[in-house]
């Protein structure tokens, strides 16, 4: 069983310049863009994945450091790690992961950290919880807790429930931010896909005028061309 420093040894090996210049151009790390800031060192998910597996024994602590570090990377073999321990542990592990997860989404801070843990960890943790917390994340100024009350509901989703999904699209369905109305499409198109495309389009009849453009193209990718292009040659 290794330890921190020998994790984070293997993981510098594992490194590519190349692929960290590609990855920080893909995840918009220049100035004024939303992963501003971000540093990688071109590791890829998939190695990633295999390396937390390794290592999926690290502590809390350990996890902490990783996931409120600079590096990408890090922060990501933190979440697939806690991803791990969540769905291995028993419920007061879960407990443990789910509330580390909750106080630390600051540091969830871009789109494939959010959309590899969100519904494993919170969405898997609130089901048979009455608890309102996906709806204060919807409300947050910040745009990673608004993608994480979204991606949190693609756990009910792939059951084939769609009634918290359609609540937290309701809150964002005109977030400004074009990583929302992204997710928002796509929890559109997977109700519709999972759910039932009559459920799909009874919330895309309501709503379709108001929408933003780009949320309305994700949520109608699947849909017949003929009713995509009844939605598109409507919307103002």
């Amino acid at each position: 069983m290794g330890n921190l420093v020998e994790f984070r040894a293997a993981l510098q090996k594992l490194g590519s310049p190349e692929k960290a210049r590609l990855a920080a151009r893909y995840f918009k790390t220049g100035a004024g863009e939303y992963g501003a800031g971000d540093t990688f060192i071109g590791v890829t998910v998939p190695m990633l994945r295999k390396l937390a597996t390794s290592y999926e024994h690290l502590s809390m602590d350990d996890l902490e450091t990783l996931l409120t570090g600079p590096i990408h990377e890090e922060r990501m073999a933190a979440l697939l790690i806690l991803v791990r321990q969540f769905g291995h542990g028993d419920e007061q592990t879960k407990r443990s992961v789910y509330d580390f997860y909750i106080s630390h989404t600051e540091w969830v801070n871009n789109w494939d950290l959010v959309d590899c843990s969100a519904e494993y960890i919170v969405g898997s943790w609130l089901e048979d919880k009455n608890e309102k917390i996906l709806e204060t994340l919807a409300h947050s100024p910040l745009v990673w807790e608004r993608r994480i009350a979204l991606l949190a509901t693609f756990h009910y989703i792939k059951q084939g429930d769609s009634i918290e999904a359609l609540k937290i699209i309701s809150i964002v369905l005109h977030d400004k931010h074009d990583l929302i109305q992204k997710a928002t499409g796509w929890m559109l198109r997977e109700i519709g896909k999972r759910c039932g495309e009559d459920i799909e389009k009874g919330f895309l009849d309501k709503y379709y005028k108001t929408m933003p453009r780009t949320t309305l193209r994700y949520a109608i990718e699947r849909l017949p061309a003929n009713v995509r292009a009844h939605y598109l040659a409507r919307q103002p």
